[in-house]
């Protein structure tokens, strides 16, 4: 199987400066195109760095893809060293990206500088891409076999996303051209409701009897659960998805509604899934949240179709003006209680008119209120046949205790609405 090494070059990833979207995108491509992805590599502004570490990742695979390095400052090195890598005796000018040079510049209204026309500049020992998108080309190196024990390609992208990203498609047809490729073949499940330990020892029988060339990953994300992906490499992609079906499938009898999609899901994606098309609605009450629930429902295309609306009731005074829960019940339960949480999802429900509601209530920290441990939520629910409320303790920062209340109330919704269902 063909695999592939990315590397990302340039201090401002290493530093923190910005975020490499680029790997992303780009593993997601190739391994769409059936090249397996083994390693990613950040590589700071370092002559000696880059050429060291791109030798290493030639020798272990036979496609690396850089990014980065590649503009017209001074500070930008990494020409000059894939010109040493690959023994370059001199740079010729590429006229295709020149012409794209003075395109893009008239079009911004700028002069073409000297600086701008060195761009074009490549080393003799590359093929071009041009770079419709930007100033700097895509340089593909092609090595023999004799340098690294197998034909090696290195294909050298600007860091700027807009344009590597950009430049995929024509690079991913270069790849497809030169090489023998097989298929990869991925599936997910989505399970929500449990830790990924605790998933691991539930499953652990049936993980231990996949098939060998069945390859399991657990992938926890506190918004949408855990993501269990199968991968099978090579093969016949059709017969890949059949056996992997018949995997998936014997986990419903261990998990049940524990698993919420048999794709790579959302929570707030599978409520519609559930409510659209019925006629059924839905609304929310949030304190603890801020708002958060209704952002992810609303993320949803379409979510018009069965999303009414919602309260941000942070303060108790809304809590009790607008949503009616009693002064007695707070005073009596305290703010963050089964009781109040309840009766707001009640009062929005009402206020609304919708068919299901969710609410919460809680304390996501720093500090306490010293009645309650900081990650405490409480979720209300509210529908046709009656109410109910989850407490859960998170042991997280603030931002991550939010994140996990609202991805514990969009299940506890979903469950709440499929209980109904079966009855």
């Amino acid at each position: 199987m063909t695999q592939a090494s990315i590397c990302t070059i340039g201090d401002e990833i290493l530093i923190g400066q910005i975020l490499d979207t680029n790997s992303s995108a780009i593993s997601r491509a190739l391994e769409e195109t059936g090249v397996k992805v083994t390693r990613m590599l950040s590589i700071g502004d370092d002559s000696k760095s880059i050429i060291d570490n791109l030798n290493n990742e030639l020798s272990l695979n036979e496609i690396v893809i850089s990014t980065g390095g590649l503009g017209p400052t001074k500070d930008d090195i990494t020409k000059d060293a894939l010109a040493r890598l690959s023994g370059s005796k001199g740079y010729v000018v590429n006229e295709p990206q020149l012409q794209i040079v003075h395109e893009i510049l008239r079009a911004r209204g700028l002069d073409v500088l000297d600086i701008n026309k060195a761009q074009a500049l490549v080393p003799d020992t590359c093929e071009v891409i041009p770079n419709r998108k930007g100033t700097a080309p895509v340089m593909v190196f092609r090595f023999p076999e004799s340098r690294f024990g197998h034909p090696a390609t290195l294909y050298a992208l600007p860091g700027v996303p807009f344009e590597a990203i950009g430049a995929l498609p024509d690079v991913i047809k270069d790849i497809k051209e030169h090489n023998p490729l097989s298929d990869i073949f991925h599936k997910c499940l989505m399970v929500a409701g449990m830790a990924e330990s605790a998933l691991s020892k539930k499953i652990e029988s049936w993980e231990d009897n996949l098939p060998a060339d069945m390859h399991l990953a657990y992938l926890p994300n506190q918004l949408t659960g855990v993501r269990l992906r199968l991968s099978i490499y090579g093969g016949n992609k059709d017969e890949e998805e059949r056996r992997i079906d018949e995997e998936f499938a014997k986990l419903k009898p261990i998990l049940g509604d524990m698993i919420y999609s048999y794709k790579d899901d959302t929570l707030q994606s599978a409520i519609g899934d559930l409510l659209r098309g019925t006629g059924m609605t839905l609304s929310a009450a949030e304190s603890c949240t801020g708002g958060m629930i209704a952002s992810m429902i609303t993320s949803v295309p379409g979510a018009s179709d069965y999303f009414l609306g919602s309260v941000t009731s942070y303060a108790v005074d809304v809590k009790q003006n607008v949503l009616g829960v009693s002064p007695e019940t707070v005073e009596t339960c305290g703010v963050i209680s089964s009781e109040v949480v309840t009766a707001m999802a009640e009062g929005v429900r009402k206020l609304t008119g919708s068919t299901y509601s969710v609410s919460t209530t809680g304390l996501a920290g720093p500090g306490g209120d010293g009645l309650n441990a900081v990650g405490t939520v409480w979720i209300g629910l509210a529908g046709p046949n009656g109410t109910d409320s989850v407490m859960r303790v998170y042991k997280n920062d603030r931002k991550t205790n939010i994140e996990r209340f609202t991805s514990a109330a969009l299940d506890a919704l979903r469950l709440f609405i499929i209980k109904d269902l079966k009855h």
